[in-house]
């Protein structure tokens, strides 16, 4: 294919060379947004006298066929292509002649590859965003089902006081709320024309940027062109939000693997979303939680990469800052892999209530409610305190909970304990008796799940 920037060189240049800057097999996934992209900017050539209407519509109409013809699969893109751009504008001129070399009268590549780049991202924000309501509807199903569920809760991941199993999953949902808002944000900053910005200096050209940027759905456009083709933050702000959505599910990941363990047992993983072992039958391995656990720090990874590409690049474009669409791309897709397995092994994962109240007995973790009970008596809570972890430590030397303790062995420590201790030590009632707004009774939960379901409810 002979090269569009011949002139200046005889554009000779060696295979090697040529593979090595070819980035056809990374932005060909950009087709339709660029072919999108140059159909508007195709219509602003000529609404602004720059170039005959007629060939303006020619260009459009050739445009709309490649872009027909590459989703019918009757036209392959050609991966020994330089880049997307160049095969589009390829194909076009050999389809119209002449008329298709006035396409990118007013424009570079340098503005066209970042037009495209935030139309292709925005599209993606979309997808990811309905991933996260499919996993938030799945959370507060099996949230809604288990308002009443005790569990231990966990500091240093050691049981520190009750809490329900739809509390415990509520948090997660409300780290994924933040996600969605960044990804929001994100999208609303990446929603920025550069088209025009041309390759760092604008055009002498009467064009309409404005008009050109409102029929592709854009907000605003970059009001400086050195920034405009040089600017990658929308890249590294979109990936930095993916980053911390995968921490997010690395931490929900690993806590399944610890709650579907034998250790734990307090939920079961569909067989559907596990695997076995080769070696050992009885095994049934959380491979896909693990996998997201793992696949985190590949998203990390490209962060690190793109912050690390952009940060000594003098403006303007740099061919540096090609390596920005691999990264971003696959962080997308990482993403979108996860929240698309995610949400059915959520939704299809058993819970197991009797394991996590046994295991909510056996930790004390209604230590804090006696001292509670004693405040409320009267007593000041540092003696309140040393108190409870007396009787704890009697418990321990003898086998026994606090649940179990007689009212004679309580009234050893202190003449406050009446019969009513028993109702303050019920781990359903500690839970249930948290009224504090965020804290873990049902009508915090319901105050909670309101609020979530109100920030997933423009998502598609």
């Amino acid at each position: 294919m002979a090269k569009m920037w011949e002139g200046r060189t005889s554009a000779d240049t060696s295979q090697i060379a040529d593979d090595f800057n070819s980035s056809i097999r990374v932005d060909s996934r950009m087709y339709k947004a660029d072919i999108t992209g140059s159909m508007a900017h195709a219509a602003m050539l000529g609404e602004c006298g720059i170039i005959p209407v007629s060939e303006a519509d020619q260009i459009i109409d050739g445009l709309e066929g490649i872009l027909a013809d590459i989703e019918s699969g009757a036209l392959q893109i050609d991966p020994d292509a330089e880049d997307i751009h160049m095969f589009v504008e390829d194909v076009l001129t050999k389809r119209i002649g002449d008329a298709g070399k006035r396409l990118h009268t007013a424009r570079s590549r340098n503005d066209q590859v970042t037009l495209d780049l935030r139309m292709h991202l925005r599209d993606d924000i979309d997808g990811i965003l309905s991933g996260m309501r499919s996993l938030i509807e799945a959370i507060l199903e099996i949230a809604g089902d288990n308002k009443m569920t005790v569990m231990p809760g966990y500091t240093h991941l050691q049981r520190a006081q009750p809490v329900t199993f739809a509390h415990h999953l509520m948090a997660y949902a409300m780290m994924f709320t933040r996600d969605i808002d960044r990804l929001i944000c994100s999208k609303k900053r990446m929603n920025v024309s550069p088209i025009g910005c041309c390759a760092l200096a604008g055009t002498t050209y009467p064009t309409n940027r404005r008009k050109e940027s409102e029929a592709l759905g854009f907000d605003d456009i970059c009001l400086n062109s050195l920034d405009g083709v040089s600017d990658r933050d929308y890249v590294i702000e979109l990936v930095s939000d993916l980053a911390i959505l995968m921490m997010h599910l690395s931490r929900l990941s690993e806590e399944i693997i610890l709650w579907s363990s034998w250790e734990f047992r307090f939920v079961q993983l569909s067989d559907a979303f596990t695997t076995g072992s080769s070696i050992m039958p009885q095994k049934k391995n959380s491979d896909m939680a693990e996998l997201v656990r793992g696949k985190t720090g590949r998203v990390y990874g490209h962060l690190m990469g793109l912050l690390t590409v952009m940060k000594g690049i003098p403006l303007a474009y740099n061919k540096d800052m090609q390596e920005d669409k691999e990264a971003v791309f696959d962080a997308v897709d990482t993403v979108k892999a996860c929240l698309d397995v995610f949400a059915p092994m959520i939704a299809t994962m058993q819970v197991l209530p009797q394991n996590m109240m046994k295991a909510a007995q056996e930790g004390f973790i209604n230590a804090t409610d006696v001292a509670d009970y004693l405040v409320r008596k009267g007593l000041p809570f540092r003696s309140a305190y040393k108190i409870s972890g007396r009787l704890v430590s009697k418990c321990i030397d003898e086998g026994k909970v606090l649940e179990t303790l007689t009212l004679d062995e309580y009234r050893e420590f202190s003449e406050l304990f009446d019969e009513d201790i028993y109702d303050a030590v019920d781990l359903t009632n500690c839970t249930m008796r948290r009224i504090s707004e965020g804290g873990t009774s049902p009508e915090s939960f319901d105050k909670q799940k309101e609020f979530v379901l109100n920030a997933i409810k423009d998502l598609k």
